[in-house]
């Protein structure tokens, strides 16, 4: 049996001075942390816009103040989603899908960015 859903019975999570042991995913949003789920977990009938918009709803005042240069930023770092954010984001391939989480992520301008499986379905070419 593996770690996945298995809970930790000892020991502590601190992440820049707080102990996040026992927080809830909102807390630890609020502190600065985003995660890239494995699987990518993208909501596939809303276009790739509205997917990174969603990624700047957070507790955090500066990412909500700044959505629109977030927004800018990002699709400076992933252009081909400024070519797809009108494209349902369910119709891309695993690979743009998974730039698509990323950059969701990104859009929170999160001070720690955990990814989960980032290379999970991704063409062997893309991988190596």
């Amino acid at each position: 049996m593996g770690l996945k859903g298995s809970l930790p019975t000892s020991g502590s999570i601190v992440f820049d001075g707080w102990d996040i042991t026992k927080l809830s995913p909102h807390k630890v949003c609020k502190l600065g942390i985003a995660l890239v789920p494995e699987g990518r977990e993208i909501f596939p009938k809303m276009s790739v816009l509205e997917n990174l918009v969603l990624g700047a709803y957070v507790p955090r005042a500066r990412a909500k103040d700044l959505r629109e240069q977030n927004l800018e930023w990002v699709l400076k770092l992933f252009p081909k989603l400024e070519e797809r954010k009108k494209q349902l984001a369910g119709t891309m391939s695993g690979g743009e899908q998974q730039m698509l989480a990323i950059a969701r992520a990104l859009m929170s301008k999160p001070k720690l960015l955990m990814l989960d499986e980032p290379s999970l379905g991704l063409a062997p070419v893309i991988v190596l």
